[in-house]
Protein backbone atom coordinates (compact mmCIF):
# COMPACT_ATOMS: atom_id res chain seq x y z
CA UNK A 1 0.00 0.00 0.00
CA UNK A 2 1.59 3.39 -1.02
CA UNK A 3 0.04 6.36 0.93
CA UNK A 4 -0.18 10.28 -0.77
CA UNK A 5 0.24 12.65 2.29
CA UNK A 6 -0.80 16.33 1.87
CA UNK A 7 -1.38 18.04 5.07
CA UNK A 8 -0.21 21.57 4.01
CA UNK A 9 -3.89 23.05 4.15
CA UNK A 10 -4.58 21.44 7.49
CA UNK A 11 -2.94 22.43 11.02
CA UNK A 12 -2.64 20.13 14.73
CA UNK A 13 -5.88 19.93 16.73
CA UNK A 14 -5.06 20.24 20.40
CA UNK A 15 -5.96 16.50 20.96
CA UNK A 16 -5.16 13.23 23.36
CA UNK A 17 -3.40 10.73 21.24
CA UNK A 18 -2.59 6.92 23.53
CA UNK A 19 -0.26 5.13 21.80
CA UNK A 20 0.57 1.76 22.97
CA UNK A 21 3.08 -0.07 24.90
CA UNK A 22 6.92 0.27 24.50
CA UNK A 23 7.94 -2.56 22.40
CA UNK A 24 11.42 -2.42 23.65
CA UNK A 25 9.77 -2.97 27.32
CA UNK A 26 7.40 -5.62 25.96
CA UNK A 27 9.64 -8.14 24.01
CA UNK A 28 11.70 -8.05 27.62
CA UNK A 29 8.84 -8.65 29.86
CA UNK A 30 7.18 -11.39 27.96
CA UNK A 31 10.46 -13.42 27.68
CA UNK A 32 10.84 -12.60 31.53
CA UNK A 33 6.86 -13.84 31.77
CA UNK A 34 7.56 -17.17 30.11
CA UNK A 35 10.66 -17.64 32.65
CA UNK A 36 8.41 -16.38 35.60
CA UNK A 37 4.74 -17.58 34.73
CA UNK A 38 3.26 -15.20 37.80
CA UNK A 39 3.86 -11.94 35.92
CA UNK A 40 1.20 -9.90 34.32
CA UNK A 41 1.49 -8.07 31.81
CA UNK A 42 -0.38 -5.02 30.96
CA UNK A 43 -0.92 -2.71 28.01
CA UNK A 44 1.73 -4.54 25.98
CA UNK A 45 2.29 -3.31 22.41
CA UNK A 46 0.52 -4.23 19.43
CA UNK A 47 3.53 -4.77 17.10
CA UNK A 48 4.08 -6.82 14.83
CA UNK A 49 7.71 -7.38 16.58
CA UNK A 50 5.67 -8.38 19.61
CA UNK A 51 3.00 -10.27 18.00
CA UNK A 52 5.83 -12.15 16.37
CA UNK A 53 7.17 -12.77 19.35
CA UNK A 54 4.27 -13.80 21.59
CA UNK A 55 3.16 -16.52 18.86
CA UNK A 56 6.96 -17.89 19.16
CA UNK A 57 7.09 -18.12 22.63
CA UNK A 58 3.72 -20.49 22.30
CA UNK A 59 4.45 -21.75 19.04
CA UNK A 60 4.74 -25.84 18.79
CA UNK A 61 6.37 -25.57 15.66
CA UNK A 62 9.82 -27.24 14.32
CA UNK A 63 10.10 -24.27 12.17
CA UNK A 64 9.58 -20.49 13.82
CA UNK A 65 9.47 -17.49 11.53
CA UNK A 66 9.62 -14.53 12.99
CA UNK A 67 9.81 -12.17 9.97
CA UNK A 68 11.12 -8.42 10.52
CA UNK A 69 11.54 -9.03 14.25
CA UNK A 70 15.27 -7.94 15.19
CA UNK A 71 14.22 -7.85 18.87
CA UNK A 72 12.57 -11.16 18.88
CA UNK A 73 15.51 -12.80 17.39
CA UNK A 74 18.04 -11.86 19.27
CA UNK A 75 15.85 -12.90 22.68
CA UNK A 76 14.60 -16.09 21.36
CA UNK A 77 18.01 -17.07 20.18
CA UNK A 78 19.03 -17.06 23.75
CA UNK A 79 15.91 -18.05 25.45
CA UNK A 80 15.88 -21.26 23.02
CA UNK A 81 19.61 -21.86 24.09
CA UNK A 82 19.07 -21.67 27.44
CA UNK A 83 16.20 -24.28 27.41
CA UNK A 84 16.47 -27.79 27.60
CA UNK A 85 13.06 -28.47 26.98
CA UNK A 86 13.81 -26.36 23.21
CA UNK A 87 14.81 -27.62 20.07
CA UNK A 88 14.09 -25.33 16.90
CA UNK A 89 15.01 -23.95 13.90
CA UNK A 90 14.89 -19.77 14.10
CA UNK A 91 14.29 -18.18 10.69
CA UNK A 92 12.82 -14.84 9.49
CA UNK A 93 12.47 -12.70 6.90
CA UNK A 94 14.87 -12.35 3.90
CA UNK A 95 16.31 -9.25 5.34
CA UNK A 96 16.26 -11.19 8.42
CA UNK A 97 18.75 -13.81 7.21
CA UNK A 98 21.37 -10.93 6.01
CA UNK A 99 21.48 -9.34 9.67
CA UNK A 100 24.45 -10.37 11.61
CA UNK A 101 24.08 -12.79 14.62
CA UNK A 102 27.33 -14.33 14.93
CA UNK A 103 28.43 -12.14 17.88
CA UNK A 104 25.33 -13.85 20.23
CA UNK A 105 25.69 -16.78 18.95
CA UNK A 106 29.37 -17.10 19.86
CA UNK A 107 28.64 -15.92 23.08
CA UNK A 108 26.33 -18.64 23.85
CA UNK A 109 28.58 -21.37 22.54
CA UNK A 110 30.77 -20.24 24.82
CA UNK A 111 28.42 -20.42 27.70
CA UNK A 112 27.91 -24.29 26.18
CA UNK A 113 24.92 -23.69 23.99
CA UNK A 114 24.57 -25.94 20.89
CA UNK A 115 23.90 -23.73 17.87
CA UNK A 116 24.17 -24.50 14.11
CA UNK A 117 24.15 -22.09 11.07
CA UNK A 118 21.25 -23.55 8.54
CA UNK A 119 22.64 -21.45 5.71
CA UNK A 120 25.29 -19.00 5.93
CA UNK A 121 27.66 -19.11 8.88
CA UNK A 122 27.23 -15.81 10.96
CA UNK A 123 23.52 -15.13 10.16
CA UNK A 124 19.81 -16.84 11.23
CA UNK A 125 18.66 -19.21 10.53
CA UNK A 126 19.91 -21.07 13.34
CA UNK A 127 19.21 -24.70 14.45
CA UNK A 128 18.89 -24.26 18.32
CA UNK A 129 19.39 -27.16 20.64
CA UNK A 130 18.35 -26.00 24.06
CA UNK A 131 20.74 -27.28 26.83
CA UNK A 132 20.73 -26.86 30.88
CA UNK A 133 23.50 -23.95 31.27
CA UNK A 134 26.08 -24.29 33.74
CA UNK A 135 28.52 -21.93 32.61
CA UNK A 136 28.29 -18.33 34.57
CA UNK A 137 30.73 -16.27 32.95
CA UNK A 138 31.21 -14.70 29.27
CA UNK A 139 32.90 -11.69 27.39
CA UNK A 140 31.31 -9.83 25.09
CA UNK A 141 32.11 -6.46 23.14
CA UNK A 142 30.51 -3.72 24.37
CA UNK A 143 29.85 -1.58 21.62
CA UNK A 144 27.52 -3.95 19.57
CA UNK A 145 23.66 -3.77 19.66
CA UNK A 146 22.56 -3.96 23.17
CA UNK A 147 19.92 -6.68 22.24
CA UNK A 148 22.46 -8.71 21.74
CA UNK A 149 23.75 -8.54 25.78
CA UNK A 150 20.09 -7.63 26.81
CA UNK A 151 18.89 -11.06 25.49
CA UNK A 152 21.83 -12.79 27.42
CA UNK A 153 20.29 -10.75 30.84
CA UNK A 154 16.80 -11.85 30.62
CA UNK A 155 17.76 -15.59 30.50
CA UNK A 156 20.40 -15.23 33.36
CA UNK A 157 18.47 -15.67 36.42
CA UNK A 158 16.81 -18.81 34.89
CA UNK A 159 20.48 -20.28 34.76
CA UNK A 160 21.22 -22.77 37.60
CA UNK A 161 24.71 -20.44 38.37
CA UNK A 162 23.27 -17.23 37.04
CA UNK A 163 25.28 -15.07 34.63
CA UNK A 164 28.72 -12.43 34.56
CA UNK A 165 28.87 -10.50 31.45
CA UNK A 166 32.51 -9.05 31.07
CA UNK A 167 31.82 -6.16 28.50
CA UNK A 168 35.21 -5.07 26.50
CA UNK A 169 35.44 -1.46 25.44
CA UNK A 170 32.94 1.00 24.86
CA UNK A 171 29.39 0.37 26.15
CA UNK A 172 26.53 1.02 23.57
CA UNK A 173 23.01 1.88 24.05
CA UNK A 174 23.35 1.81 27.88
CA UNK A 175 19.80 2.46 28.41
CA UNK A 176 18.64 -0.42 26.53
CA UNK A 177 20.65 -2.27 29.09
CA UNK A 178 19.83 -0.71 32.13
CA UNK A 179 15.76 -0.44 30.67
CA UNK A 180 16.63 -4.87 30.81
CA UNK A 181 18.52 -4.58 34.65
CA UNK A 182 15.83 -2.24 35.87
CA UNK A 183 12.85 -4.50 35.11
CA UNK A 184 14.70 -7.63 36.12
CA UNK A 185 15.20 -6.12 39.62
CA UNK A 186 11.37 -5.13 40.12
CA UNK A 187 11.09 -8.99 39.91
CA UNK A 188 13.30 -8.89 42.89
CA UNK A 189 16.29 -10.38 40.68
CA UNK A 190 19.43 -9.26 41.65
CA UNK A 191 22.10 -7.67 39.75
CA UNK A 192 25.42 -5.88 39.50
CA UNK A 193 26.79 -3.59 37.40
CA UNK A 194 30.26 -2.21 38.24
CA UNK A 195 32.28 -0.80 35.67
CA UNK A 196 32.19 -3.02 32.54
CA UNK A 197 30.83 -5.96 34.52
CA UNK A 198 27.50 -6.87 34.80
CA UNK A 199 26.31 -9.83 37.36
CA UNK A 200 23.04 -11.55 37.30
CA UNK A 201 21.92 -14.14 40.02
CA UNK A 202 19.72 -17.05 39.63
CA UNK A 203 16.69 -17.04 41.06
CA UNK A 204 14.32 -20.12 40.83
CA UNK A 205 10.96 -18.42 41.17
CA UNK A 206 9.35 -14.72 41.91
CA UNK A 207 6.20 -12.92 43.95
CA UNK A 208 3.25 -12.43 41.72
CA UNK A 209 3.53 -9.17 40.11
CA UNK A 210 1.64 -7.24 37.55
CA UNK A 211 3.62 -4.69 35.35
CA UNK A 212 2.12 -2.10 32.83
CA UNK A 213 4.18 -1.38 30.10
CA UNK A 214 4.39 2.59 29.57
CA UNK A 215 3.75 4.03 25.89
CA UNK A 216 7.14 3.82 23.46
CA UNK A 217 8.80 7.15 23.41
CA UNK A 218 9.98 5.86 19.84
CA UNK A 219 6.76 6.20 18.68
CA UNK A 220 6.54 9.76 20.64
CA UNK A 221 9.03 10.74 18.66
CA UNK A 222 6.91 11.30 14.99
CA UNK A 223 4.15 13.63 17.16
CA UNK A 224 7.26 15.59 18.35
CA UNK A 225 8.69 16.45 14.89
CA UNK A 226 4.72 17.31 13.79
CA UNK A 227 4.94 19.99 17.13
CA UNK A 228 8.28 21.11 15.81
CA UNK A 229 7.55 21.48 12.14
CA UNK A 230 3.93 23.10 12.87
CA UNK A 231 3.48 26.91 12.99
CA UNK A 232 1.52 27.18 16.48
CA UNK A 233 0.13 23.78 17.92
CA UNK A 234 -0.57 21.59 20.82
CA UNK A 235 -0.62 18.03 21.47
CA UNK A 236 -1.30 15.43 24.07
CA UNK A 237 0.23 12.19 24.01
CA UNK A 238 -0.27 9.07 26.84
CA UNK A 239 0.58 7.15 28.86
CA UNK A 240 4.42 8.77 29.83
CA UNK A 241 6.32 9.24 32.92
CA UNK A 242 8.42 11.49 34.18
CA UNK A 243 11.42 8.63 35.21
CA UNK A 244 10.78 6.41 32.33
CA UNK A 245 13.38 3.45 31.51
CA UNK A 246 13.29 4.36 27.81
CA UNK A 247 16.21 6.09 26.44
CA UNK A 248 14.27 7.44 23.68
CA UNK A 249 12.46 9.92 26.45
CA UNK A 250 15.27 12.11 25.82
CA UNK A 251 13.12 13.10 23.11
CA UNK A 252 12.43 15.50 26.02
CA UNK A 253 15.70 17.94 25.65
CA UNK A 254 16.53 17.30 22.17
CA UNK A 255 12.93 18.83 20.82
CA UNK A 256 13.86 21.69 23.14
CA UNK A 257 16.22 22.65 20.79
CA UNK A 258 13.41 22.60 18.21
CA UNK A 259 10.79 24.84 19.86
CA UNK A 260 8.88 22.60 21.36
CA UNK A 261 7.66 22.25 25.42
CA UNK A 262 6.98 19.26 27.00
CA UNK A 263 4.99 19.36 29.95
CA UNK A 264 4.44 16.29 32.22
CA UNK A 265 0.57 15.24 33.06
CA UNK A 266 -0.58 12.98 35.25
CA UNK A 267 -0.66 10.01 32.92
CA UNK A 268 1.14 11.30 30.08
CA UNK A 269 3.06 14.41 28.29
CA UNK A 270 1.18 17.80 26.33
CA UNK A 271 3.79 19.05 23.73
CA UNK A 272 3.45 22.52 22.94
CA UNK A 273 5.59 25.07 19.92
CA UNK A 274 7.15 27.58 21.58
CA UNK A 275 7.46 31.06 19.56
CA UNK A 276 9.95 32.88 18.39
CA UNK A 277 12.26 29.81 18.14
CA UNK A 278 15.05 30.53 16.12
CA UNK A 279 17.86 27.92 15.70
CA UNK A 280 20.34 27.54 12.45
CA UNK A 281 22.56 24.01 13.90
CA UNK A 282 22.34 21.51 16.25
CA UNK A 283 25.11 18.59 17.15
CA UNK A 284 23.73 15.39 18.96
CA UNK A 285 25.27 12.49 19.83
CA UNK A 286 22.61 9.62 19.98
CA UNK A 287 24.56 6.73 20.46
CA UNK A 288 22.36 6.15 23.21
CA UNK A 289 19.81 6.94 21.22
CA UNK A 290 19.32 5.62 17.81
CA UNK A 291 16.26 4.72 16.85
CA UNK A 292 15.21 8.26 17.08
CA UNK A 293 18.02 9.49 14.54
CA UNK A 294 15.78 9.37 11.33
CA UNK A 295 13.07 11.78 13.20
CA UNK A 296 15.60 13.85 13.89
CA UNK A 297 17.11 14.13 10.57
CA UNK A 298 14.04 14.56 8.63
CA UNK A 299 12.79 17.26 11.67
CA UNK A 300 16.42 19.11 10.90
CA UNK A 301 15.60 19.43 6.61
CA UNK A 302 12.26 20.43 7.60
CA UNK A 303 12.97 23.28 9.63
CA UNK A 304 16.05 24.21 7.36
CA UNK A 305 18.28 23.35 10.29
CA UNK A 306 22.01 22.17 9.50
CA UNK A 307 22.76 19.32 11.95
CA UNK A 308 25.54 16.56 12.68
CA UNK A 309 24.36 13.38 14.37
CA UNK A 310 26.79 11.01 15.60
CA UNK A 311 27.06 7.67 17.61
CA UNK A 312 24.40 6.01 14.62
CA UNK A 313 27.17 2.92 13.82
CA UNK A 314 23.90 0.32 14.71
CA UNK A 315 22.22 1.84 12.26
CA UNK A 316 23.67 0.17 9.60
CA UNK A 317 22.44 -3.25 10.40
CA UNK A 318 18.50 -2.47 11.34
CA UNK A 319 15.94 -3.40 8.85
CA UNK A 320 18.22 -1.55 5.94
CA UNK A 321 21.08 0.78 6.07
CA UNK A 322 19.46 3.24 7.17
CA UNK A 323 21.99 5.81 7.11
CA UNK A 324 22.46 5.00 3.65
CA UNK A 325 18.44 5.24 3.32
CA UNK A 326 18.05 8.68 5.20
CA UNK A 327 20.83 9.81 1.91
CA UNK A 328 18.88 8.60 -0.58
CA UNK A 329 15.50 10.24 0.27
CA UNK A 330 16.74 13.18 1.76
CA UNK A 331 18.87 13.91 -1.48
CA UNK A 332 15.48 13.37 -3.82
CA UNK A 333 13.79 15.79 -1.36
CA UNK A 334 16.53 18.34 -2.07
CA UNK A 335 19.00 18.33 1.04
CA UNK A 336 22.88 18.55 0.65
CA UNK A 337 23.31 15.39 3.25
CA UNK A 338 26.76 13.11 3.69
CA UNK A 339 26.33 9.89 5.81
CA UNK A 340 29.60 8.17 7.49
CA UNK A 341 29.00 4.73 8.69
CA UNK A 342 28.48 5.77 11.75
CA UNK A 343 27.40 9.70 11.07
CA UNK A 344 25.39 11.80 9.32
CA UNK A 345 25.78 15.29 8.11
CA UNK A 346 23.03 17.31 6.62
CA UNK A 347 23.08 21.43 6.04
CA UNK A 348 21.09 23.63 6.21
CA UNK A 349 18.10 23.92 3.30
CA UNK A 350 15.20 26.46 2.69
CA UNK A 351 13.33 24.42 -0.19
CA UNK A 352 12.01 21.14 0.05
CA UNK A 353 11.09 19.50 -3.19
CA UNK A 354 7.14 18.49 -3.56
CA UNK A 355 5.43 15.10 -4.36
CA UNK A 356 8.50 12.96 -4.04
CA UNK A 357 8.16 9.65 -3.39
CA UNK A 358 9.72 8.32 -0.55
CA UNK A 359 10.67 4.57 -0.23
CA UNK A 360 10.96 2.82 3.10
CA UNK A 361 13.17 0.13 2.59
CA UNK A 362 10.75 -2.89 4.35
CA UNK A 363 11.64 -0.15 7.65
CA UNK A 364 8.98 1.08 9.90
CA UNK A 365 10.83 3.88 11.01
CA UNK A 366 11.37 5.52 7.68
CA UNK A 367 8.10 5.67 6.75
CA UNK A 368 6.93 7.27 10.10
CA UNK A 369 10.27 9.70 10.43
CA UNK A 370 9.36 10.90 6.87
CA UNK A 371 5.61 11.22 7.23
CA UNK A 372 5.23 14.95 9.16
CA UNK A 373 6.80 16.40 6.51
CA UNK A 374 3.54 16.39 4.69
CA UNK A 375 3.15 19.32 6.83
CA UNK A 376 5.23 21.12 4.50
CA UNK A 377 5.04 19.58 0.79
CA UNK A 378 2.43 16.78 -0.30
CA UNK A 379 4.47 13.18 -0.24
CA UNK A 380 4.28 9.78 -0.88
CA UNK A 381 5.07 6.85 1.46
CA UNK A 382 5.69 4.05 -0.42
CA UNK A 383 5.17 0.13 0.92
CA UNK A 384 3.24 2.36 4.27
CA UNK A 385 1.61 -0.65 6.16
CA UNK A 386 5.53 -1.33 7.00
CA UNK A 387 4.07 0.97 10.51
CA UNK A 388 2.85 -1.85 11.72
CA UNK A 389 6.00 -3.68 12.76
CA UNK A 390 6.02 -0.97 15.60
CA UNK A 391 3.08 1.23 15.57
CA UNK A 392 -0.07 -0.24 13.98
CA UNK A 393 -1.96 2.27 14.32
CA UNK A 394 0.31 4.92 13.45
CA UNK A 395 -1.81 6.27 10.19
CA UNK A 396 -5.25 6.35 11.65
CA UNK A 397 -3.51 8.76 15.03
CA UNK A 398 -1.43 10.66 12.26
CA UNK A 399 -4.32 11.52 10.35
CA UNK A 400 -6.76 12.55 13.77
CA UNK A 401 -4.16 14.89 14.81
CA UNK A 402 -5.22 17.07 12.54
CA UNK A 403 -7.96 19.80 11.32
CA UNK A 404 -8.62 21.85 8.12
CA UNK A 405 -7.32 25.65 8.69
CA UNK A 406 -10.87 26.84 7.52
CA UNK A 407 -12.67 24.75 10.15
Amino acid sequence: MDLSLDYTKKSLKNIEIIISGSKSESNRLLILQKLFPNITLENLSDSDDTIHLQHALTSKEETIDIGHAGTAMRFLTAFFATDPDSEVILTGSARMQERPIQILVNALRDLGAEISYFKKDGFPPLKIQGKKILKDKVTMNGNVSSQYISSLLLVAPSLPNGLEIELEGEITSAPYLQMTITLLQKLGVKVEWKGQIIKVFPKEQIDPITLTVESDWSSASYFYSLVALSEASELSLSAYDKESLQGDSRLVEIYKEFGVETIFQENGIHLKKVKGFEQTYIELDLIEQPDIAQTIAVTCFGLGIACDLTGLHTLKIKETDRLEALKNELSKLGAEISVTDKSLHLKASHQINSNISIETYNDHRMAMAFAPLSMKVPVKILDAEVVSKSYKHFWQDFDSAFTSISE
